[in-house]
């Protein structure tokens, strides 16, 4: 309990040195925006985003009853764009989870209990890891079929080892430690010692991941659905952007297309933000130049 405690505490003291850097709070602010359009979005003035509308209103500009104007079947461009920040956030979050949860298992086994486990592991990581990522996600996407958690898929299944490496470096050096050695002493068995006194030491850690693993996350269904290997039942902003690009009309109707990229734009350099002011945050130090 004492380690779950100090893993809790460790957690809020850095989520307080990231309100103070300035590019965590950015990436903070954007994303409770898009929470708030996810949470939100059937009282923001949308309708259902692939829903069709009357023959006089395709591709409509921008105006008061259209605000982001409308595609070539009519459908809302402002609907698509607000549904589309759940489908980014659905991917994004649950594809973060899927990879840090399954690459910390394997980093914390491979870490802490060495030997010809952590061999077989790493191995499977590395090999996992050479991999050319973009050919891999096509593969899997058009094997798998077109489904939105296929694509979460796909990503947990492409990224997991850069989490494994990582927390397997950080358990290396943790299991080390006085107080694991403490524990050890008193007869705490290895679940004890892995989930509660190393676990919770690199939950920063694993925080840190989970913001990168988002943005790449965001940008593999963007780029999945562009290519047409997206979930056509879904309205995402890449499937936006498909759906421009195959009608042949991206340049009779910019309003179609600049709502996604700029989404997709303004989502992934958030996190990016987010990513980097939590690096800065985890550097030796950081902590007492500011005070805390």
């Amino acid at each position: 309990m004492s380690g779950l405690l100090r893993g809790l505490k460790s957690f809020k003291d850095h989520f307080k040195l990231l309100l103070t850097h300035k590019m965590g709070l950015a990436g903070i602010v954007v994303f409770v925006i898009l929470l708030i359009a996810v949470i939100f979005a059937p009282y923001l003035r949308t309708i259902d985003p692939t829903r069709t509308g009357l023959a006089e209103n395709i591709l409509s500009p921008p105006s008061s009853q259209f605000w982001l104007g409308t595609d070539h079947l009519a459908r809302d461009i402002w609907s698509q764009t607000i549904y589309g920040a759940r489908i980014a956030l659905l991917v994004g979050l649950t594809a973060a989870v899927t990879t840090v949860g399954v690459g910390t298992l394997v980093g914390l086994t491979a870490g802490y209990f060495g030997g010809r486990l952590e061999e077989v592991l790493m191995r499977i990581t590395d090999f996992v890891m050479i991999l050319p990522y973009l050919p891999l996600m096509i593969i899997l996407a058009a094997v798998l079929g077109p489904s939105i958690w296929n694509i979460i898929l796909v990503v947990s299944i492409v990224y997991w080892p850069f989490t494994a490496r990582v927390i397997r470096s950080q358990v290396l050096s943790l299991k080390e430690r006085g107080f694991v050695e403490a524990s050890r002493s008193v007869g705490a068995s290895d679940g004890l010692l892995i989930f509660g006194e190393i676990m919770p030491n690199v939950v920063p850690i694993m925080f840190a991941q989970a913001v990168v693993m988002v943005t790449w996350a965001i940008y593999a269904e963007a780029l999945l659905a562009f290519l047409g290997l997206g979930d056509p039942t879904t309205m995402s902003w890449g499937m936006m952007i498909n759906y421009a690009f195959q009608s042949g009309l991206m340049t009779m109707a910019p309003w179609w297309v600049i709502p996604p990229i700029a989404c997709i734009l303004a989502t992934i350099l958030a996190f990016t933000f987010l990513g980097t002011a939590v690096s800065d945050i985890l550097k030796p130090g950081y902590k007492d130049r500011r005070g805390f």
